[in-house]
């Protein structure tokens, strides 16, 4: 078979061509953050990252309350 041969034009009845799968993920509804995120966490059994996304959101709370009439409030935790 020579180097620059094209592949092989033979297609599996079975299995979607490149083109149509990718049209399929594109019509899709867009995943959103969260949805993304416990795919990961998931599919990938990163589970120790549950922890860490915790304390962020738990910080992220903070800061935005920080800003309004409960800051007294929280200031006194710390």
């Amino acid at each position: 078979m020579p180097k620059n041969s094209p592949p092989s034009s033979s297609t599996d009845p079975e299995r979607p061509s490149a083109d149509t799968d990718f049209s399929r993920q594109a019509e899709e509804a867009n995943a959103g953050l969260l949805s993304e995120l416990w795919d990961l966490l998931v599919n990938n059994k990163k589970w120790w990252l549950i922890p860490t996304v915790v304390v962020l959101l738990l910080i992220g709370v903070l800061v935005l309350l920080g800003s309004t009439a409960a800051a007294p409030f929280i200031y006194t935790l710390f």
